[in-house]
């Protein structure tokens, strides 16, 4: 895909799929931004990317609409098809558990997504963050965006992330399947499995999401209680419990003396211990009787 020299998109309310689509695309032009409509001169030009109006997709034109979509098309957003464009759409179908919902909210709107979900209406909303809310406000209040300009750099870098993590997503998949182990803690006759990524000279920036994916794409959610994982601030290790496992409370290792930190809440607890032993006496410790 041709990098834009101008992004436009259309004026008033902004939504969290254009906002991302616009993100990527500054990312990719590092260009000027105008939300306004477009001209058939601009829907045809290859270098202007035209986003969520102009009722066309064209990976040669740049032009990224849905709307235009029959009812029963599968849910897609204007992102989906930058996503597309970029041959990164598959990966964040994979590696993205928000995409979804976000392409059935902006196809489907807020009562049909909660029904998707299986949750009440109102449960969408109060997933709504001030970040969310300040962001697209301050997006849809402007006129254009040049390069110099804050927001302007705020949208580059969450569409840099985000085409880097999808970028790298596999290989560094790869690189965690020759690292991570997988052990066990028995208590009693109580087996709880755990993966661990050992500390080495390389540590992933979150390496407690890190291994969090890799159980994921392994499809080990139904089997993983223990995560352990390099403390980012001392030379230890993070342990946590894999999606609130009901069994592990970490509030109960609180006392021990290698045990520098436990969440009240019990998800999570340091340690400056570092061998693998002395990890498993310590999660299982933390085993609710």
């Amino acid at each position: 895909m041709q990098a834009p020299r101008l992004v436009i998109t259309h004026p008033g309310g902004a939504h969290k799929d254009d906002f991302l689509a616009c993100s990527v695309l500054l990312h990719i032009g590092n260009c000027r931004l105008e939300r306004r409509v477009p001209t058939e001169d601009e829907l045809s030009a290859p270098d202007v990317a035209v986003v969520d109006v102009g009722g066309e997709f064209s990976i040669s034109k740049l032009n990224f609409d849905h709307h235009h979509f029959p009812r029963e098309h599968e849910p897609t957003c204007a992102l989906s098809l930058v996503l597309k464009a970029l041959n990164i759409y598959e990966l964040a179908k994979k590696h993205c558990d928000w995409l979804e919902p976000a392409e059935y909210f902006d196809s489907r709107g807020p009562n049909k997504t909660a029904a998707w979900l299986g949750v009440e209406r109102s449960v969408v909303a109060k997933l709504n963050s001030p970040i969310d809310i300040s962001l697209l406000r301050r997006f849809a209040q402007v006129g254009s965006l040049n390069p110099n300009e804050p927001l302007h750099a705020v949208m580059s870098w969450i569409g840099s992330d985000l085409v880097q993590y999808l970028r790298g997503v596999e290989e560094s998949l790869l690189e965690l399947d020759q690292r991570v182990e997988r052990f066990e803690v028995i208590v009693g006759d109580r087996r709880f499995a755990g993966a661990i990524l050992p500390r080495t000279r390389e540590v992933p920036s979150e390496p407690s999401a890190s291994l969090s994916r890799w159980v994921r794409h392994h499809h080990l959610d139904e089997t993983i209680a223990f995560l352990a994982y390099p403390d980012r601030r001392g030379s230890g290790y993070g342990l946590s419990r894999y999606q609130d496992h009901a069994a592990v409370d970490f509030s109960r290792v609180r006392e021990e003396p290698d045990v520098h930190f436990a969440h009240v809440s019990g998800f999570v607890c340091k340690t400056s211990a570092t061998e693998l032993g002395r990890l498993q006496e310590i999660m299982a410790q933390a085993i609710r009787d």
